[in-house]
């Protein structure tokens, strides 16, 4: 076996979703939700707020972490912020909850590619090691790794929002290295994202393998993958990386 540690984005990668989080309907939901607690707010004025204080988030981590290309932020705090700025203080399990409705409210559609789960348990039964390098809210995709049943199958988990760095910036893949014990020879990334997980695996110094997905990026500069697939078929990982 060529490598010893399988890096796998998720979202595009093993778990097909689409989502919407700037429709009308969704934010009048929310805003029946806040007022529920007590904040109140026109489904315009929550959904302005949000996308404020997000920005406001986001300033205020590049100001922590100057270091970091591409940053990432913490959505609870914004969720909890919208709550203190009516003047209610919510509990910390009212946040999270928060946090869940508006992901479940926002999805359209969630379910594995065909295919992940006899993928992840090939690379399981040759002795390889899966690990998770996410662009994404801890509050929400932990849920759905339980959900989909892939929590089992990952020896380490980096989410983007705990580390409040996202790919493709070389600090976030040192993070799992560093976490994990990791060595760039004996591991590949596998992702459908061009830049953040192709582009963002060659800066690093590792190989990669590009799965081209109906939600993926267009590609509209140079492809740096070690192994294309450009049709979206998750069987043929199992083809390249362990040639049956």
């Amino acid at each position: 076996m060529k490598y010893k540690n399988y890096i796998f984005d998720l979202y595009g990668t093993l778990i097909d979703i689409n989502t919407n989080e700037w429709s009308a309907q969704l934010w009048k939901k929310m805003a029946i939700l806040y007022g529920y607690y007590g904040a109140e707010y026109t489904y315009k004025e929550l959904g302005a707020e949000y996308g404020r204080l997000v920005d406001k988030e986001k300033r205020a981590v590049m100001r922590r972490h100057p270091e970091y290309t591409v940053i990432d932020i913490k959505i609870e705090k914004v969720f909890r912020r919208l709550f203190t700025l009516k003047g209610v203080k919510p509990k910390k399990a009212t946040v999270l909850e928060i946090c869940e409705v508006f992901r479940c409210f926002s999805t359209k559609y969630i379910k594995l590619y065909d295919g992940v789960r006899e993928l992840l348990d090939t690379i399981k039964e040759n002795g390889g090691r899966i690990y998770l390098l996410s662009n994404a809210q801890r509050t929400f995709t932990e849920n759905e790794l339980n959900m989909l049943g892939l929590t089992p199958y990952f020896d380490g988990i980096c989410i983007s929002s705990d580390e409040e760095c996202s790919k493709p910036d070389a600090h976030y893949y040192q993070i799992l290295f560093d976490r994990y014990g990791l060595k760039k020879e004996e591991s590949i990334m596998i992702g459908n994202d061009f830049r953040s997980d192709i582009g963002g695996a060659a800066d690093f110094g590792i190989d990669s393998l590009y799965i081209h997905q109906s939600i993926s990026p267009d590609i509209d500069g140079e492809l740096r993958s070690t192994y294309t697939i450009m049709d979206g078929d998750v069987y043929k990982m199992i083809e390249i990386l362990f040639g049956t």
